[in-house]
Order: structure tokens, then C-alpha cells, then sequence
């Protein structure tokens, strides 16, 4: 059987696959904490659940429009409007199965073969494979530890040339937790006022789960703002992940091009989940600010957790739910039975002897480093790092 070449293109996301080894040993019997995939353990709140059984007894069950209903537009331009200050109007926007997908369509519609985006390291493993499937070349701009994992307008600017078309970045950050704050959003804007042919994807899905302050949008730059398309959505917020609702804003050129892409992949979104996501997005927060307040508190014991674990260094994340340390002091080691020589070798490793689900620094583009998730209980998390800090105590 030939398959076509677009699979040889991209990979598997290392999130899904750790979560699925994880759950094949919980299948034989192996009690597995999983500290890999970022999903919020909470449930979605009641009011948002309530809108919709209402909605599926108002019979709102037949095809939607591609772009999404024109109230669940007008609500998102609300959001914008109440939590960014930033004014948008229904023609700029689109909502989409998942953020995925909103971060699929743009790329395909901003990206040719040929052409050079951006993305600073760490990146959120989706990143970088659809700029492969787009046949486009990513251009990895590494940043450290040290350096709050930001990219610094000097290196931004190095990263620029002729062919760039797209600067694709996440803040907070999936998986450092890095948070751009308006001074740093102005030094990166004051270099793309050089460059018109570079846009801005500004993926802002964790925008809630912020530990240091407000969250500040790159499009408050109202000279920049028609290049910008900021990607958000309802599942890390509003623990809303199997509902699948995506949305972008942007201008209406780039909103149609997604549009056109969208209604030959999937068409509409769910009829369903967009009416819910009509009260999710206009009414109450305070179940979300309730969920981010449980996260402090497992950030900052995390944080406590990691201390005691000897060669680990570690960044405190400003928002987000990840930890994402260097762990690079046990490369070379051994247990006797297996050697550590990489990211993947030691998330595989707390894995199969610490039976701790984590996901590999290579796949976000930071080989020295893995992610933690600390989207689980408080319990789960310290009977997680108790077998973390065995296990890597083994290691010599």
C-alpha cells in the first residue's frame, strides 16, 4: 500500500504518545501518575454544562455556519473587548474544532513552501510539525533557562530575513511557563515595525493561568494589530477540552483564508459546544479564577517538590501548568540496567521504573529539558515527585 509523502513531513506529538504508553501500562495493572498531557483535572462548571443540555433541547443540532454562530462571534469579540481591551468585530473572527485547528488553518493560510516562520524555543510540539506540513522551514530561535525562555528583540531581528512570512510564539508558554509582560511584547513589536511582510501568530490559549499579573496581548500594539492573529480557546480556562473550540482574531483577509480552508476540512464546529461557549465567554469567571487559584498552589508546591531532587535546575513558571527543568545532570548516568543519555531517554526511564508519565525536551525543541504537567491532583503530583526523586536517585 502507498501512502502519501504529507506523513513523512511531520511526527507523532510526543504528548499524545506518552500518554498512550502510559495508558498501555495502566492496562496491565501498573498504577501510573501522568504528569504528561496538559489537561486541566477539573470538570467543566455547571452554568457552561447547563447552556448546553438547553442547547440540545432548543434542537440547535443541525449544520453551523463554517465561521462559527454569529453570536458565539459577537462573544468572543465581547471577551476581547472586557479581558484586552482590543476591539474586534465578527468579520474578523473564526472559531474551529480546538486550537489546533485555528493554528492549522493560519499557518496553511500565511505559510508556502519556501517560506521561513520563526518559533522560539521551547515551542509547543504542534508548532513546528504543521509548518512541516505547510512545506515550510522552521527557524528555531533558541532561548534559555537563564533568559526566562524569551526570545530578546536582538534575536528576533538576527531571525529575520527576505523569506520569513511568520513569527509564531505562545505566551504564557506551553511548556516553559514563560509570560511576556508589555515591555517585552514592545522591545519584539518595535522590531516588527521594520519588517511588514513578517505576521505575528500570538497563540494565547493559557491566558488565564497567569501567576505574575495581567495578561498582555502582542495586538495592543494598534499599529501591528492587522498583523497579528492571536489563536485562543476554551479548553485550558474553562476546562473545556473535549469540547473542542477553537477561535482566532484577526484581519479579515487573513479571517476568510481561514475560513475557505476550515470549510473544506471540517466545516462548522460544534452546534453545541458553541452555544455553551456563548455563556463560558460572557458570564461569571469565577470558576476559572477558582481553578487557576488551585494551580498556584500546586505550582508553588511543585516548586517546593523540586528543590529537593539533587542536579535539577529549574525555571518558576509564570503561567501555564508546567514545570519544564533542565535535567540534563543525568545524561550519562545509569542504573545498572539503563542509561540516560538524552530528554527522551529519561522521560522514558521515569516512565518504566518510577511509572511517572512526562514528555521529552526534544519535542519542544529543548533537548536539555522535559515537561511536567502539574494539571493533576495534589496528591497524585507529590506521590509522583516521591517516585521521581527515587528513581533518579538510583541513577549513577
Amino acid at each position: 500500500m502507498q501512502l502519501s509523502s504529507i506523513l513523512q513531513r511531520f511526527n507523532e506529538p510526543e504528548t499524545l504518545k506518552m500518554a498512550k504508553l502510559g495508558r498501555e501500562l495502566r492496562a496491565k495493572g501498573i498504577d501510573v501518575i501522568d504528569l504528561s498531557l496538559g489537561e486541566p483535572d477539573f470538570d467543566t462548571p455547571q452554568h457552561i454544562k447547563d447552556a448546553a443540555i438547553k442547547a440540545i433541547n432548543d434542537n440547535w443540532s443541525h449544520y453551523t455556519p463554517v465561521a462559527g454562530f454569529p453570536d458565539l462571534k459577537e462573544a468572543i469579540c465581547t471577551k476581547f473587548k472586557r479581558d484586552n481591551n482590543l476591539d474586534y468585530k465578527p468579520e474578523n473572527i473564526v472559531a474551529s474544532t480546538g486550537a489546533k485547528q485555528s493554528l492549522a488553518n493560519a499557518i496553511l493560510a500565511l505559510a508556502d513552501e519556501g517560506d521561513e516562520v520563526i518559533i522560539p524555543t521551547p515551542y509547543w510540539v504542534t508548532y513546528s510539525e504543521l509548518v512541516k506540513i505547510a512545506k515550510a522551514k522552521v527557524v528555531e530561535v533558541h532561548t534559555s533557562l537563564e533568559s526566562g525562555f524569551k526570545i530578546t528583540p536582538a534575536q528576533l531581528e538576527a531571525a529575520i530575513t527576505a523569506k520569513t512570512t511568520v513569527f509564531l510564539f505562545s505566551s504564557p508558554c506551553n511548556p516553559s511557563g514563560a509570560v511576556y509582560s508589555k515591555a517585552e511584547l514592545e522591545g519584539l513589536a518595535g522590531v516588527f515595525r521594520k519588517y511588514p511582510h513578517v505576521t505575528i501568530l500570538s497563540d494565547e490559549i493559557y491566558e488565564y493561568i497567569n501567576f505574575v499579573g495581567k495578561h498582555e496581548s502582542i495586538a495592543q500594539f494598534a499599529d501591528l494589530k492587522d498583523r497579528i492573529v492571536i489563536i485562543n480557546g476554551l479548553s485550558k480556562g474553562f476546562a473545556m477540552t473535549g469540547w473542542r473550540l477553537g477561535y482566532i482574531a484577526a484581519h479579515p483577509d487573513i479571517a476568510k483564508a481561514c475560513e475557505k480552508l476550515q470549510g473544506q476540512f471540517t466545516s462548522g464546529t460544534n452546534s453545541i459546544t458553541q452555544k455553551a461557549a456563548v455563556v463560558a465567554l460572557t458570564t461569571d469567571l469565577k470558576p476559572s479564577l477558582e481553578m487557576v487559584e488551585e494551580f498556584t498552589r500546586r505550582r508553588a508546591r511543585v516548586l517546593e517538590l523540586i528543590k529537593g531532587v539533587p542536579g535539577i535546575k529549574c525555571f518558576e513558571p509564570e503561567g501555564a501548568f508546567y514545570i519544564f527543568p533542565d535535567v540534563s545532570y543525568y545524561y550519562g548516568k545509569s542504573d545498572g540496567e539503563t542509561t540516560v543519555e538524552n530528554s527522551a531517554d529519561f522521560s522514558m526511564y521515569l516512565l518504566n521504573k518510577a511509572h511517572v508519565s512526562s514528555v521529552m525536551g526534544d519535542a519542544f525543541g529543548e533537548p536539555r529539558c522535559v515537561r511536567f504537567s502539574f494539571a493533576n491532583s495534589l496528591p497524585n503530583i507529590e506521590r509522583a515527585w516521591v517516585r521521581i526523586k527515587d528513581a533518579l536517585a538510583k541513577l549513577k
